[in-house]
């Protein structure tokens, strides 16, 4: 299916020699993680044309979003997904976490393949997290299913909450294991991606790992794999996680300023055939 993932290097503009060589085998699937700031550059332009083509570029084969928004003000009214679906002609779901500024606010993921199932879990916790304002935000996780050629693979993506401790991100972990734990048990394949905002010491990665999630990171990465913030890099944020058969072949940050995270792009494969 898939062995071992491919994230890559972009400078600045996008281009395809900027990219590892694309070879289109029978056990790889190239993943795209991608927090994309309501569709905004880092330094506050719009641009979901330029994350559409960014994900063209990759040629990744499924897309992990965060921050998605949909016909909000702050994005224009523009339905984000729709855009999306639009200029890549991937099929798409949408997590909605809250209804925000006039539209709604959430994750997303992007399919090559399409995708027959989709659900948005709620990640509860106590008291309610509170935004900027005096309202709050709510959690959650968005799990796709996926036909493959090798099989279903399930695909789950998450943005949990960005405060400076991990109070509230512990509590969200266990809703995340609540959704995997059962899924692994029919020998499915299933990954985990997302902006987790904890970087790889804290006490939230190490729950998953201790739940038997590997990091792809640590597997295959190279260099230090710091995705946030864009324009200075300092701690990585954002992750694969994946569980047997899969494994990660090579994982790189991509270069760009184009949000205020930059992306992570992974190549998986498995003994079976793939996508």
């Amino acid at each position: 299916m898939y062995r071992k993932a491919c994230v890559v290097l972009l400078a600045g503009v996008l281009c395809a020699a900027c990219f590892p060589p694309f070879v289109r085998t029978d056990y790889t699937i190239r993943l795209l993680v991608f927090n994309i700031h309501a569709g905004k550059s880092a330094t506050g332009t719009d641009n979901i044309a330029g994350i559409a083509d960014l994900i063209r570029t990759t040629k990744a084969d499924a897309v992990l979003l965060q921050e998605v928004d949909r016909g909000t003000n702050r994005s224009g009214k523009v339905d984000q997904v729709q855009v999306l679906i639009d200029r890549t002609k991937y099929a798409a779901a949408f997590g909605r976490s809250l209804d925000f500024d006039g539209g709604q606010y959430g994750i997303a993921i992007l399919s090559r393949r399409p995708i027959n199932f989709n659900q948005t879990f709620p990640l509860p916790v106590d008291p309610a997290q509170a935004r900027s304002g005096g309202s709050h935000e709510p959690r959650s996780a968005l799990l796709a299913s996926l036909e493959t050629l090798r099989g279903r693979l399930q695909i789950m993506t998450t943005h949990l909450d960005s405060s400076n401790q991990d109070i509230y991100r512990l509590q969200e972990v266990p809703g995340l294991l609540n959704v995997v734990r059962p899924r692994r048990s029919d020998y499915t394949p299933v990954v985990l991606g997302g902006d987790f905002n904890a970087e790889p010491t804290s006490a939230v990665i190490q729950k998953l790992r201790d739940a038997g999630l590997r990091d792809a990171w640590i597997e295959c990465g190279q260099g230090d794999g710091f995705t946030y913030p864009a324009d200075h890099p300092a701690k990585r944020i954002d992750y694969v996680f994946i569980t047997n058969p899969l494994r990660c072949t090579s994982a790189q940050v991509i270069d760009t300023q184009i949000s205020d995270h930059r992306p992570l792009l992974v190549t998986l494969s498995d003994p079976g055939p793939g996508m």
